[in-house]
């Protein structure tokens, strides 16, 4: 409807002046009969009438019209159309007797026209031109036909041929016009379902499905939009890396479903968290973004991140368990200069990584010269890569012994670089660049294997190997061990792994199935640097361990602090009640020595009885007695 009304309302003013028009051409071609009112006042009423419509639809071509409007203006446009033509009809057939057979002629034609041209600009609304055919033709068609003895029977023919032709033209414009409204409003929907369905999939690419939030595709878009905005006028931007700690072992040993409560438990705390000028982004994982926009921004960014951390140091209670998260962040910010987006977020990542590398649960502003120890890093580990293919390292040994007698009972295998082109690197240097390459895990392989290999023949000597808590987090690790062990056959009781607390505060139940692994196939697994943290006394009655490695930051204070060797003194007894055996290490002076074996420890290490050397090296050095 609203359609034909507005086609309509396009063609209704030009009706009204070839109304106006036709009528002031019959008024002149009877200006002859003697009426003042059929020939004047008639035509000057009828065009004033249709000049005033014509003008007032004119003034409202631009209107905006509601759906009612448009119905009583379409039935009023019937209405007025039908007694336009009744009228017009009724004028000349008044004029009729008064004219001669020229008149006649004229009459018929006029008539003709102007019925024509109504029921023409009227096809739009179907009622008003059927209106004007029905009202308008049929009775100048029987008017024409009785009119001077029937002689104009060929004119009314004509007009009824022509008024058939009409209304067969008027109903299939009204189909035409129908379908082709009904096309446009199709093709129109689907225009607008094909934007709601772009704008959806548009939503969804650039929103993260579980927690709702921003994904990282949404995160560089903005940047990019802010990178354009910086180049006309200075924005000063920062972002938040953040990364959380634990989380990967909870989703393990929890399962992912608890994971996913996590994550968006952990969503919605760090939203809570933020303030208006900033906007939370979830990188995928365990990995979440936060931007800031406006001045201060790097100021504020590192406030939010202690709020961040503040909140993660708190227990979190979900199903019926507590959990410890922690988080390593990343901050970088352009203020100082632009920045584009990746480089950006490379910065705010190189950041996390470095307080990843200081402890984890900490966060790290970016400076260049964590770059200068990025370039370095992916040096030595490239280095490192075709290192272990062309076997460049080796493996020395520094000795245990036995703190009774002084004999050398074992052996702990100490990874070296050597064959490195140019300057040797120390294991302080190239093993945090393993450990955070994933390298740790061939290259710890590579050193249990030679070690294997190389003691396999020498009697009861018993291996000790430095375990890194990247090799034991790995899936296959136990079942790897048993291979070497069975390719070298080296004896699985002679073999001591160590590891740190570390690992187990992080990953306890992955520690627990692999201890229990290990003991099950005879290897032997002692905690190693105990007394280093706030913990170690716990994870002696939660896991299996054979013995324990007292820390050499003890040794240091051993001789000069009373309370030292009491406390190493309550450590063996501890472990002796739980019969476990006692190492300690770091001695370096015979004084040291004495004093750990008066404590009552079972094994000594450190360079009092040896540095580091090769396995022929180690079977001449003479017994170092510790009394």
């Amino acid at each position: 409807m609203r359609a034909q009304f507005l086609e309509l309302l396009r063609h209704i003013p030009l009706l009204y002046a070839i109304l106006s028009a036709n009528v002031i051409a019959v008024a002149i071609a009877a200006s002859h009969i003697d009426s003042f009112w059929l020939t004047r006042v008639i035509p000057v009423a009828f065009c004033a009438f249709c000049l005033t419509r014509a003008i007032w639809w004119w003034r409202r071509r631009f209107g905006h019209f509601n759906d009612a409007t448009i119905r009583r203006l379409m039935v009023s446009t019937s209405l007025i159309a039908s007694l336009l033509a009744a009228a017009v009809v009724g004028w000349v057939m008044v004029l009729f007797p008064f004219g001669n057979l020229s008149d006649h002629n004229h009459l018929v034609f006029f008539v003709a026209i102007t019925l024509i041209a109504c029921v023409f600009f009227l096809m739009p609304v179907r009622s008003a031109a059927l209106s004007v055919a029905s009202i308008g033709i049929v009775p100048s068609i029987l008017a024409f036909l009785l009119a001077d003895g029937g002689r104009m029977w060929v004119e009314a023919s004509i007009l009824a041929f022509v008024g058939l032709g009409m209304v067969h033209v008027l109903n299939r414009y009204n189909r035409s016009f129908a379908e082709l409204i009904y096309s446009q409003r199709d093709l129109r929907n689907r225009q607008l379902e094909t934007e709601r369905l772009s704008e959806e999939n548009r939503r969804i690419a650039l929103t993260d499905a579980l927690s709702g939030l921003p994904n990282r595709r949404a995160l560089i878009a903005r940047l990019e939009d802010i990178h354009r905005r910086s180049t006309q006028n200075a924005v000063s931007v920062a972002i938040l890396f953040v990364d959380l700690d634990g989380f990967k072992q909870i989703n393990d040993n929890f399962g992912h479903e608890l994971g996913d409560t996590i994550i968006r438990r952990v969503s919605d705390e760090f939203a809570r968290l933020l303030p208006e000028q900033a906007v939370l982004f979830r990188m995928g994982g365990d990995e979440f973004s936060i931007l800031f926009e406006g001045p201060g921004a790097a100021t504020l960014a590192m406030e939010v991140a202690g709020a961040i951390l503040t909140w993660l140091g708190l227990p979190l209670r979900l199903a019926a368990h507590e959990f410890q998260l922690g988080a390593s962040i990343g901050m970088a910010s352009s203020e100082d200069d632009a920045v584009d987006p990746y480089e950006l977020l490379r910065r705010a990542d190189t950041a996390m990584y470095r307080a990843k590398a200081e402890g984890g649960n900490g966060a790290q502003a970016y400076t260049p010269d964590m770059d200068l120890g990025r370039e370095w890093r992916q040096q030595v580990e490239a280095e490192m890569r075709g290192g272990i293919d062309r076997a460049e390292f080796t493996v020395l040994y520094q000795p245990l012994v036995e703190a009774r007698t002084g004999k050398i009972i074992a052996v702990e295998a100490l990874a070296r670089w050597p064959g490195r082109r140019g300057e040797e690197l120390g294991p302080g240097d190239f093993i945090p660049v393993a450990e955070s390459s994933g390298l740790i895990h061939p290259l710890g392989l590579l050193v249990l294997r030679r070690a294997c290999t190389e003691l396999v023949g020498h009697g009861q000597l018993r291996l000790n190997v430095n375990v890194s808590p990247a090799q034991f987090r790995h899936p296959h690790f136990e079942s790897e061990v048993a291979a070497v062990l069975h390719e070298t056959g080296f004896p699985p009781e002679r073999l001591q792994i160590e590891i740190t607390e570390g690992y187990l505060i992080d990953h306890p139940a992955r520690a627990n199935r692999a201890i229990a692994a290990f003991t099950d196939m005879g290897v032997q697994v002692v905690l190693d640097d105990f007394g280093s943290g706030f913990a170690s006394i716990g994870y002696l009655r939660q896991f299996p361990f054979s013995g324990i490695k007292i820390d050499k930051s003890l040794a240091v204070g051993l001789g000069r602090d009373p309370k030292a060797l009491l406390l190493v003194t309550g450590m063996v007894h501890l472990a002796n009640g739980l019969e476990m055996s006692v190492t300690a290490e770091g001695i370096e002076t015979e004084q040291q020595a004495a004093l750990f074996r008066l404590a009552g420890c079972h094994e000594l290490q450190g360079y009092y009885f040896g540095m580091p050397a090769s396995l022929a090296a180690i079977e001449h050095l003479p017994i170092r007695s510790a009394a």
